[in-house]
């Protein structure tokens, strides 16, 4: 097994292997303190699994959602759950 070291230097050579082929930038890491998902306003979907699925509570405020899949697997359904919540929060909401 790696010791701390071991597994630094690791992720180091890794990291300049894929800079090295895809150019500076092509990885981001987070520094100490720094939020993976900066506070984003969300609407919620109606499951508090989806919810905790996508991460930050919800579907992402003000931004074009696609939800796509095979027929009959619950499409709709979210969508107009999320029209709904919107809806109750005094907000405007398209089904396109």
């Amino acid at each position: 097994m790696l010791d701390q070291k071991d597994r630094q230097k690791a992720l180091e050579v890794a990291i300049a292997g894929v800079e090295k082929e895809f150019g500076k930038g092509a990885i981001m890491r987070l520094q100490d303190g720094q939020k993976l998902h900066p506070d984003v306003p969300v609407v919620p979907t109606g499951s508090i699994g989806l919810d905790v699925a996508l991460g930050i509570g919800g579907y992402p405020r003000g931004r074009i959602v696609e939800i796509f899949g095979p027929e009959s697997s619950g499409k709709t359904s979210l969508a107009l759950h999320a029209i709904a919540s919107v809806q109750a929060q005094g907000g405007v909401a398209a089904f396109i």
